[in-house]
């Protein structure tokens, strides 16, 4: 069987297997988001926009925790940011692999329901596409 990945960005590409995360040490959520990425080696930057993201995302939701809510909570605020902020596409990729982050690799919570979550699309980006 043979397996053809193109150069554009849409392309398929196969999953590693998922890895096993120790526990984490911290109790608060902000935290314990600030330990996954450091575990995990993500960038300063990326930590910064995460946290940030999932902030805004508990404030929109009025300071509910996260593990009590799932995709129509995620599908609001990702539609209140394109629709009511109007943000680019870009910025609306990173908010929401922040929050798929957060489900994840944080709360480690399967996401059945990521699928049918929008993903905004960037046209003539790519001429394949």
């Amino acid at each position: 069987m043979s397996v053809t990945f193109s150069t554009c960005r849409t392309a398929v590409r196969p999953r590693p297997a998922p890895q096993r995360l120790p526990a984490l040490q911290s109790t608060r959520l902000l935290d314990q988001v600030r330990e996954r990425i450091r575990l995990l080696h993500y960038s300063r930057r990326t930590e910064e926009a995460y946290v940030h993201w999932i902030r805004a995302f508990v404030r929109f939701h009025g300071i509910r925790h996260p593990a009590q809510m799932g995709g129509p909570e995620v599908e609001g605020f990702l539609g209140w940011l394109a629709s009511e902020r109007s943000v680019s596409a870009s910025t609306h990729r990173q908010a929401l692999s922040a929050l798929i982050f957060l489900y994840a690799k944080v709360l480690q919570i399967e996401l059945p329901w990521l699928s049918d979550v929008g993903r905004p699309r960037v046209h003539g980006a790519c001429r394949w596409c």
